[in-house]
């Protein structure tokens, strides 16, 4: 039988998800999740659980690039 890969959760501090709701409508997740160190999903994750969306101005800005 394979092994599972172990992932380590780390716990979001509260100085980071209070950086995630300030950052999280008007930037790429991308970007925030380099910003604070994270992966891309954990970031995606993280956003959902607490009911972060994108804002109107942000999507409609991805739609012209």
């Amino acid at each position: 039988m394979a092994k599972r890969k172990k992932t380590a959760k780390s716990l979001w501090s509260k100085d980071e998800v209070k950086q995630l709701k300030k950052l999280y409508p008007n930037k790429r997740t991308q970007e925030i999740a380099e910003r604070l160190g994270r992966s891309f999903k954990s970031v995606q994750m993280k956003a959902s659980k607490m009911g972060l969306r994108k804002s109107k101005r942000h999507l409609k800005s991805l739609r012209r690039a």
